[in-house]
């Protein structure tokens, strides 16, 4: 279904508004400082890590007592993002979150 990571698939939810949401279990993962870093790269949206607030980015804010996370791309990346749950797995060489802006019930 999506592409694994650790054995467990990882899924990542763009809204129709243009935000992004992350689980708190991937954001506490892949975001410990809750700041990224957000690049389109062909078919990918790439997800970078940022060490904290003070060395930019984007700020990951909580969405609900669950620990869950969001923040607006739109306007932020050069692209249209496409609704929807997308796959995603964890880059290590790049250090990057990489995210198919393919739907996954397009695939």
């Amino acid at each position: 279904m999506g592409c694994m990571t650790d054995g467990k698939a990882l899924q990542i939810e763009i809204t129709p508004q243009g935000s992004l949401r992350l689980s708190a279990e991937v954001a506490q993962r892949f975001f410990p400082a809750d700041t990224l870093v957000a690049l389109s790269r062909g078919p990918e949206l790439w997800l970078l890590p940022v060490r904290g607030p003070a060395a930019g980015g984007l700020l990951l804010k909580q969405r609900n007592p669950q620990g869950d996370r969001s923040v607006v791309l739109q306007g932020i990346v050069e692209r249209d993002l496409p609704a929807g749950r997308h796959a995603a797995f964890w880059d290590g060489e790049r250090g990057a979150l990489r995210v198919a802006l393919m739907s996954v019930a397009e695939t």
